[in-house]
């Protein structure tokens, strides 16, 4: 009886779930027709933490991210607001690697599985291309970050109390059927917003806020090694130390690692340090060792292909042309080997262009803002961007999330960003 009445309030709250996400959506279309970049902030939620995804009803099939981009792009065709493309190295990088992943579409090995991936990514980059257009103000780039800190900040949070519950005896899942819904991937989601909430708490004056983003950043932590990722280790690694060698205050932070690391690390049971230990036995381990063969099946392939093989090339028949084992047949598992494969050196090259653009726009922004107190906040948004694209980069060195958006959005809040600094600079000197 008890048993039946517990399902039945599960299934109740469920519901209620479904009925909130399309609440959400639905009153926010009067706003987006209002003014298209609200349009672009909902998609940002909608594509980043996929709330339909915590229900289990009608909502969860339900197009709530076209229904949002058609009235976005409604909105920015009638719209009175600045509309205009800021052409910078990264957008313009940006496009010519879309470009270029529309080339090597006709050529792809298996062309009917590539278009249907093929239309995933472009609507992926043609709303980031909608975002960066209207992500104008101070204002926007704040809510932009906002919003990734929420979509992504709720399953760090939901997770870190999950892995505090069981001792880290279970591993840390994203939402299924989406870019972080593998363990290893949604580690990294977490490690890269990390950074991120850092920036806010910085420029919130609110004292619960604050303390509110220290405990956010705690649990993304916890959750993210809940997750056993051994890529995410070593993301977090590198992540932390770029952060220490950046940072201003050397010895504080210091002092704040050498507690809390160990505090963490002593937290997780002994099956989580053995499987941290395998990074060390790489040789040893399947997992490995097929990521390996991946990689150099890409390499083989993109020395023959000048086009790369497409969007969809783990199959046994590439694996048996290309690669060293013909039997070990994995994706990728590696932004850079992926685009690699599918894409072609050159594909590889606009993409190291890509990041290496935003990489110095960011630091631009940094050097720029220094001696100016009401551009602080652009300098810690950069700053702290990098340190998230150092996590990513280093990765995403073990993960197929070449098209993972998140990366892209935050491309967007740079260019806006630099955008801003240099008018305000130059409207102190006129």
């Amino acid at each position: 009886m008890h048993s039946a009445a517990r399902l039945t309030g599960v299934k109740e709250f469920q519901t209620m779930r479904d009925i909130l996400v399309t609440l959400i959506v639905l009153g926010s279309l009067p706003l987006i027709l209002r003014s298209p970049v609200n349009g672009a902030l909902m998609w940002v939620w909608i594509s980043v933490m996929n709330p339909h995804t915590q229900g289990w009803g009608f909502a969860t099939a339900f197009p709530f991210a076209m229904v949002i981009a058609l009235t976005t792009l409604l909105s920015l065709a009638f719209t009175r607001e600045p509309r205009a493309m800021p052409w910078t190295p990264v957008t313009l990088t940006l496009l010519a690697f879309v470009v270029w992943m529309n080339v090597t579409l006709p050529f792809s090995i298996f062309l009917d599985d590539s278009i249907r991936q093929w239309q995933k990514v472009m609507k992926i980059m043609l709303m980031t291309f909608v975002c960066i257009m209207l992500i104008k103000s101070r204002r926007d780039v704040h809510r932009l970050v906002w919003v990734l800190a929420i979509s992504l900040g709720y399953y760090g949070i939901k997770g870190g109390i999950f892995t505090l519950r069981n001792g880290g005896g279970e591993r840390v899942w994203g939402p299924e059927q989406t870019f972080i819904g593998d363990n290893n991937a949604i580690a990294l989601a977490l490690i890269m917003i990390i950074p991120l909430m850092f920036h806010l708490r910085q420029n919130s004056p609110q004292r619960w806020l604050r303390r509110g983003l220290d405990g956010a950043m705690l649990l993304c932590a916890l959750a993210a090694l809940g997750s056993y990722s051994r890529g995410g280790l070593l993301a977090i690694a590198a992540m932390v130390l770029y952060w220490w060698l950046k940072s201003g205050k050397k010895a504080v932070m210091g002092g704040v690692l050498l507690c809390a690391a160990p505090l963490l690390l002593l937290f997780m049971p002994e099956q989580w340090g053995d499987r941290m230990d395998s990074i060390q036995n790489y040789d040893m381990d399947a997992s490995a060792q097929g990521r390996i063969n991946a990689w150099r099946m890409a390499w083989n392939l993109a020395r023959d292909r000048l086009f790369g093989g497409g969007f969809e090339i783990s199959d046994a028949t590439v694996f048996a042309i290309y690669a060293a084992n013909p039997n070990a047949v994995h994706a990728a598992h590696s932004i850079y080997f992926q685009v690699l494969g599918e894409h072609g050196f050159i594909g590889l090259g606009l993409y190291l262009l890509l990041n290496w653009s935003t990489w110095r726009s960011a630091s631009v922004i940094i050097r720029r803002a220094a001696g100016h107190a009401e551009l602080d906040w652009a300098a810690s948004l950069a700053a702290m961007t990098q340190i998230s694209l150092v996590g990513f980069a280093v990765g995403g060195a073990f993960l197929s999330l070449l098209y993972f958006d998140v990366p892209y959005y935050l491309m967007g809040a740079i260019v806006a960003t630099r955008v801003l600094v240099e008018r305000q600079l130059a409207s102190a000197k006129a």
